[in-house]
């Protein structure tokens, strides 16, 4: 690569890993974000298996335990509030349904920020509108900043990339539809949750849960349903609240409260959960990473360690090789494997997550209460070991200690 200027659209965890790593090789970057600062707060994220190795390699694991939210497991519960079954942390190593290291998501965005500089440089409240590639290079249109030449882009931009709607094509050839949408947010509500993340689940496919944030009183909230594609505005928050209302209206636990709670959240999130799957995570110099280009979903606990085994991967590949089209051909021989498997969501898939009927509910707890008995646990443990299934090579890459 003549032109080693990188960019890279995304700021949440793949883009500034990548930073990072591109930095200590040698690249100058520029990451731009849409949103005007780094996002604080945000649900939890798990790093675990090979992510966790990654981070270590940054450097920064010390700090990723110190942050990360205390929690004793997750816990199944029924109208009343009562326990049906859990599953603790320590469980399957540290790497069960709720990781030994779980972070909320802005903590570890920032961690990974703070780690890029100050090499990298930021241009927040912009996004790329237009590429347009030739031999040397791809020249980029943004919202506001001025057109710019750089060598290679990267879209590390989320399941609704601009970066690959702009080179690939639209969304609905990529994205794989789970039939689940799920909606966060934060609220101080007095619930006493004892430090377990507690789930219950309601006929018709509901889900309701609360885990404790990392400051005192602070929950997070989740609200969760099975459906067939609806219609909504991406950009109308107050009608996607509505839309949760509805569907939830009458269901117990603590339901009531918690939508009352997210009438004022200021940091609610909703969207359907779906799979983004491509045969190629490349196009000439324009390269996708993490969500932008092999979603998992959250039903998985892999997305974190997919963004950060990724952003390793991408930057050893082009240090290493020095020619973008080896390196992106490593980068994919490299992570198709994990990638594959990381994908493959957990036994029962969103019904086992969200079950439909009061009986279908009843043999989620009981498989819950199995987990840690033979034969589930064989079953379960092929899959949390996914998390560490891929052979890191040790590329030229110098962590800045």
């Amino acid at each position: 690569m003549q032109n080693t200027d990188i960019l890279v659209s995304g700021g949440g965890i793949a883009g500034p890993a990548l930073a990072y790593w591109l930095g200590r090789a040698g690249f100058t970057v520029t990451v731009v974000e849409r949103a005007p600062a780094p996002r604080p707060g945000g649900q939890t994220v798990d790093l675990r298996g090979a992510g966790r190795t990654v981070a270590a390699r940054m450097g920064l694991l010390d700090r990723a335990r110190e942050i990360a939210v205390e929690q004793h497991g997750v816990a199944l519960v029924d109208g009343k509030g009562r326990f049906t079954a859990t599953l603790p942390v320590d469980a399957f190593g540290g790497e069960g349904i709720v990781s030994e290291i779980e972070i909320l998501r802005g903590d570890l965005a920032d961690l990974l920020y703070q780690a890029s500089l100050p090499g990298t440089e930021y241009l927040f409240d912009d996004t790329v509108t237009a590429l347009e590639q030739d031999d040397d290079g791809v020249t980029v249109t943004f919202e506001k900043s001025a057109p710019r030449r750089f060598g290679l882009v990267v879209g590390a931009d989320g399941p609704h990339s601009a970066v690959r709607a702009l080179a690939f094509g639209p969304e609905a050839d990529f994205v794989r539809p789970l039939g689940l949408y799920t909606s966060w947010f934060t609220t101080t509500l007095p619930l006493d949750l004892g430090g377990w993340y507690q789930m219950y689940n309601a006929p018709g496919g509901l889900v309701v849960s609360a885990r404790p944030g990392r400051l005192p009183g602070e929950i997070k909230a989740g609200l969760s349903f099975r459906s067939v594609p609806i219609a909504y505005d991406r950009r109308d928050v107050a009608a996607q609240k509505r839309i949760i209302a509805d569907r939830f209206a009458g269901a117990g636990w603590e339901t009531p409260r918690l939508l009352a709670a997210m009438a004022d959240a200021p940091d609610f999130f909703f969207d359907p959960l779906g799979q983004v799957r491509l045969d190629r995570w490349s196009r000439g110099r324009v390269a996708l990473l993490g969500d932008a280009g092999y979603c998992a979903t959250p039903l998985t606990g892999l997305g974190t360690s997919l963004a950060l085994v990724g952003a390793y991967v991408l930057a050893g590949e082009l240090a290493a090789a020095g020619d973008h089209r080896v390196a992106l051909r490593g980068y994919e021989r490299v992570m198709r494997p994990y990638v594959t498997e990381a994908q493959k969501l957990p036994p029962g898939g969103a019904g086992g997550f969200a079950p439909s009927t009061a009986l279908a509910i009843r043999l989620r707890a009981a498989s819950m209460r199995s987990m840690t008995r033979w034969p589930m646990r064989g079953i379960l443990a092929a899959q949390f070991a996914k998390a560490g299934n891929i052979t890191l090579p040790d590329y030229p890459l110098p962590a800045m200690r």
